[in-house]
């Protein structure tokens, strides 16, 4: 008898063993659902001004000369892509203030335009594009000897 009662024990062992493991294989396999929010920034850049450098004027400013031409560099100074649509230049000091010649010489006299426009577009961070501006004196009928030796500020502004 002792035989069938650890017959039994063995059985009921195995029995047991059994559902334990397949118990525990559902609970490996088991898992819960759910969802969840969070929060983040990003930061947009900002834009920054060009940087606009120039050479001397070569060539001759008189009354009636062809004038004296200025070349010029737009640089994107910043770390993103600037778009670059016009350059204009004015005479005028760096604040934008008139220019006021010396006696006798007229300011109206003078004009300075951008013959040689730099491509309108993207320029690239830290890329940069060239210019010329073109100065010139009216010959008047009136006495021009005040202007000689008059510098002429310019005053170039990208966009």
């Amino acid at each position: 008898m002792e035989h069938v009662q650890n017959r039994g024990k063995k059985r009921a062992a195995v029995i047991l063993a059994a559902v334990l493991t397949l118990t525990g294989a559902g609970i490996a396999f088991a898992y819960w659902t759910s969802t969840g929010t969070g929060t983040g920034t990003a930061t947009t850049g900002e834009s920054v001004a060009f940087e606009i450098t120039s050479e001397p004027g070569v060539g001759e400013l008189a009354p009636g000369s062809a004038g004296q031409t200025v070349d010029f560099t737009v640089t994107n100074p910043g770390e993103g892509i600037l778009n670059l649509t016009a350059v204009t230049v004015e005479i005028a000091d760096e604040d934008g203030e008139a220019w006021v010649p010396p006696a006798g010489c007229l300011a109206a006299d003078y004009t300075a335009e951008v013959t040689t426009a730099p491509p309108a577009g993207d320029i690239a961070p830290g890329g940069s594009v060239d210019g010329t501006v073109t100065v010139t004196l009216e010959n008047t009928t009136e006495n021009q000897d005040a202007c000689q030796g008059a510098e002429v500020p310019l005053l170039l502004t990208a966009s």
